[in-house]
């Protein structure tokens, strides 16, 4: 299946490694060059450590990051059959794209957007092929973790979701099927825990490194929420915390200030060094 990636950050190209790997052409798609160089290099380095692990052998490395090709314009979609979209967790954004995706690919293309949130019925609506529009939010990192939320818009056909449970299947992933509601099943159990360790960080009930502990050894996550925040990204976290907040119109889901201050000060977490922890 010919496949284009949108977006070539962390998300776009782990998601580009896991269909080259399993031996579908890849266009890779981006506006900034910058962003290609590394989302390739990324991937390079991704697939070297797993030859190192003897995971994969070198000529299947090698044949993977062949499978890729990079472009800038949407328009380098137009052969494909199947479009993931992995661009920011920006609502007006989304809805730009898969209007002009609507336009580039064929009627048969099937659209599918890595959101985290966002409402997979209103991005369809953006588009004349409601049944083909749906979720695939993958996990980060996804070339390792298992699973894919599988979540299906209002008008998203049956044939559509069946199509992508087995192709989830065959990247080697683990699809769960759930509906579109605000924060899906992943952030609206998740996102409410981060928020509450950074409510007890902001009240003094104790340090990050206390509350990931607690979260660590007395419950088996294998990372706190205040690390996982960080490697999230604070301002993903905001984002998707004020979806939960007004599609669901409860408090519990309401941001903790500062969660709000920090991601004002820029301090977002490890992509820019410094957030719960310093990197």
């Amino acid at each position: 299946m010919r496949v284009a990636v949108i977006g070539a950050g962390t998300m776009g190209n782990g998601i580009a490694q896991v269909f080259a790997q399993q031996g579908h052409p890849v266009r890779l798609i981006d506006v900034s060059a910058e962003a290609l160089n590394k989302g390739l290099e990324t991937i390079r380095g991704s697939l070297a450590r797993l030859v190192k692990k003897e995971t994969i052998k070198a000529d299947e490395a090698d044949k993977a990051v062949a499978r890729i090709k990079v472009g800038s314009g949407l328009e380098e979609s137009a052969d494909a059959e199947l479009v993931v979209e992995a661009a920011s967790e920006n609502p007006s954004l989304k809805f730009a794209l898969f209007d002009q995706l609507d336009q580039v690919t064929a009627a048969s293309t099937i659209l599918a957007t890595n959101t985290s949130s966002i409402s997979i019925t209103e991005i369809a609506s953006h588009t004349r092929r409601a049944d083909k529009i749906i979720g695939m939010h993958f996990m980060n990192p996804v070339p390792v973790m298992q699973l894919v939320e599988v979540i299906r818009g209002q008008l998203t056909s049956d044939a559509t979701t069946t199509q992508v449970m087995e192709l989830a299947k065959a990247l080697g992933k683990t699809p769960v099927e759930v509906n579109d509601y605000p924060g899906f099943v992943s952030n609206r159990v998740l996102m409410p825990m981060i928020n509450e360790a950074v409510f007890c960080v902001m009240e003094g009930v104790a340090t990050p490194e206390a509350i990931d502990t607690v979260m660590k050894l007395g419950m088996a996550h294998p990372m706190g929420p205040l690390a996982l925040a960080d490697l999230i990204g604070l301002d993903t976290c905001l984002a998707i915390l004020e979806v939960l907040h007004k599609g669901l119109g409860d408090d519990k889901y309401r941001p903790c200030p500062l969660l709000r201050r920090m991601v004002a000060a820029g301090t977002l977490g490890r992509k820019t060094g410094r957030g719960f922890y310093k990197y």
